[in-house]
């Protein structure tokens, strides 16, 4: 990991021609997060990586314990560093930082060659709470606790994983930025906010990544994906395969996805990849064979047709 400035591209472009032309001798596979350090489009979320109390997989999952099947965990981790996997995403408040740890053992033996992102800014006071913290004193504190725990110097990317609306905006991302200008953080980046909130934010540091919620089915943040689209920003939605209405066996992704000779989950991101080139999904699993088939994905070319089709919303 080595220290480096976020650039931007304030060029405005549609998104037609944000796309990626496959003849021209770019790799449309790959994102150069914060304008410096490549990684595939699709990386690998964590979240689930964790025990209860209740169902891990579940939609209440807590993500308070540790795996208690760790070895699986590990060996898991390690199948998608070896599938190219080069960036993956995690939180201190996934199992109250054990999910940092599990990532820091599992990939010890890939170094530069991978990337890993992860959050501060919410406490976890029991396992149903998420409870956003913004004071920039906590928020220091947590990136240092992060980085012993990632055993690194630098973190490759680091989110804000909510805003705080008891603290200004500036106070916030400032805190992240003075780890920056120590060399502690390389690239900032900020989750769940608005244009407003994100450009507020850009006035204080360069954003390199915004995460949000954002697939076929729920689609709120366009304006945000527009807005990191002309500013060079990565869109990293999270949940990238809840389809709605769209998933059924008659319905537009199954159709698409014979069509392609694609399952409906490599669909669904295929139509995420297609709608810009700074779009990387992290969808997450405990299945080397969904991660396998998640990876499909990229290997999966849609006509503009398909994905029209795909992105109409259903009656």
């Amino acid at each position: 990991m080595t220290n480096s400035t976020n650039t931007t591209n304030d060029t405005n472009t549609t998104d037609a021609e944000a796309r990626t032309d496959r003849t021209s001798g770019i790799d449309p596979t790959i994102f150069q997060l914060g304008g410096d350090l490549p990684v595939r489009r699709i990386g690998y979320g964590t979240m689930r990586l964790a025990d209860g109390p209740g169902d891990p997989t579940g939609p209440e999952a807590r993500i308070w314990s540790a795996p208690a099947e760790r070895a699986a965990a590990l060996a898991l981790l390690r199948t998608a560093a070896e599938a190219g996997v080069t960036l993956f995403d995690t939180a201190d408040a996934y199992a109250l930082g054990a999910g940092e740890e599990l990532l820091a053992e599992a990939l010890a033996p890939y170094g530069d060659a991978v990337a890993v992102a992860t959050k501060v800014g919410v406490v976890r006071p029991s396992p149903t709470e998420w409870v956003p913290l913004g004071h920039p004193a906590y928020l220091r504190q947590q990136a240092e606790l992060s980085l012993r725990r990632l055993r690194t110097e630098r973190i490759d990317l680091l989110y804000l994983h909510r805003l705080d609306e008891n603290y200004p905006v500036a106070e916030q991302v400032g805190a992240l930025r003075r780890l920056q200008e120590e060399g502690k953080v390389r690239h900032i980046g900020l989750s769940e906010v608005t244009v407003a909130q994100l450009e507020e934010a850009e006035a204080v540091a360069p954003v390199a990544a915004v995460q949000n919620l954002y697939n076929l089915a729920t689609r709120d943040h366009e304006a945000v994906v527009a807005h990191t689209a002309g500013r060079g920003i990565a869109f990293v939605p999270f949940f990238p395969i809840a389809m709605g209405g769209h998933a059924g066996p008659d319905g537009p992704v199954a159709r698409v996805a014979r069509e392609v000779g694609a399952t409906p989950s490599q669909t669904a991101l295929a139509w995420l990849l297609h709608r810009a080139p700074h779009i990387l999904p992290i969808p997450g699993t405990s299945s080397a064979a969904h991660l396998l088939e998640n990876l499909g994905a990229l290997d999966v070319t849609l006509t503009e047709e398909q994905f029209a089709r795909l992105g109409k919303k259903e009656d």
